[in-house]
């Protein structure tokens, strides 16, 4: 399976800081050392045409030529560098090369990514740009040209946070449906309307969260027939994360990923994974949460081929 990484651009982040970068670098490095899996490539820049389609030109120049003010580096979470600004521009040009391949291949991943906080003009919790809704455009765009035809999309984001900038951006667009689970207490505390929206409480665990899920994907799928979909496998449902809040074993997170693949799969939706967050307390646990996401997703590749 085709996996795109943009790990070589580091933020300067100062002691202590409560995101940990580190871990798209061990994601990459534990299937260097697994070769068979994934066929792992640096990700593209995107453009600063691409970026335009699902944000405002002045919110792009501001990053890219670093003009962003303090109150604005301290909503995203991080001091602005170029370095910040093109592992920005890389993490969205691996979500734009996934969903490419995933249209190719059937699945495909970016090894960062789900930026799902990042609004239109401005970016918030730790998200610069919104990966996902500019590589839902472009691949829209891409299709509409290719094939005279319009592409449905469908985002399925099961990080514990609520994609409220996937929401607002898409609000009014009746050819992307937005599903996002999430913490009903968690960040952000002040919502945006998702297309549809499942609130969960603190606490949750694997059985009432799988039937949750159950309930809430045959709703997406009552509602809408998507040509592609996007999947936001956030490892911060887990009960070892630090901001999750839910309680979800290994094991029922490896089950709701085989859910939503499977489901795809036999609908013969293509998806473009994106790992989106993951606090552990122990940093190893969320790369291993991840892991067997992108395992569970080559299988689903290599049944895509036709070979177990």
């Amino acid at each position: 399976m085709l996996a795109f990484h943009s790990d070589a651009h580091s933020l300067a982040l100062p002691p202590g800081h409560r995101f940990p970068q580190s871990k798209y670098r061990l994601l990459r490095e534990h299937f260097e050392r697994e070769p068979g899996r994934l066929r792992l490539q640096p990700a593209p820049a995107a453009s600063e045409g691409e970026l335009a389609l699902a944000h405002t030109p002045d919110y792009v120049d501001a990053v890219l030529l670093g003009r962003l003010s303090a109150a604005q580096q301290r909503e995203i979470g991080f001091p602005w560098s170029p370095s910040m600004a093109e592992r920005s521009r890389r993490s969205v040009g691996a979500s734009i090369a996934a969903a490419r391949a995933a249209l190719a291949e059937g699945v495909a991943a970016n090894l960062a990514g789900g930026t799902h906080h990042a609004y239109a003009d401005k970016g918030s919790g730790y998200c610069v740009f919104n990966d996902v809704a500019v590589a839902a455009r472009l691949m829209q765009a891409e299709w509409a040209r290719s094939h005279r035809s319009l592409l449905r999309v469908l985002v399925i984001d099961l990080d514990v946070h609520q994609g409220n900038g996937t929401a607002a951006i898409f609000r009014d667009d009746d050819t992307v449906l937005t599903f996002s689970m999430h913490g009903a207490r968690n960040f952000p505390f002040r919502k945006e309307p998702s297309d549809l929206d499942v609130d969960l409480p603190d606490g949750c665990g694997d059985a009432d969260y799988l039937a949750a899920l159950d309930a809430a994907m045959a709703e997406v799928w009552r509602r809408c027939q998507p040509g592609l979909a996007f999947y936001l496998a956030g490892a911060d449902p887990h009960e070892g994360d630090r901001l999750g809040r839910l309680k979800l074993s290994f094991e029922g997170l490896a089950e709701r990923d085989r859910r939503v693949l499977d489901a795809l799969r036999e609908r013969r939706i293509p998806v473009a994974l994106s790992m989106a967050g993951g606090y552990g307390h122990d940093l190893a646990t969320t790369v291993a949460v991840q892991v067997a996401t992108l395992t569970l997703a080559a299988q689903s590749w290599a049944r895509w081929q036709g070979a177990d």
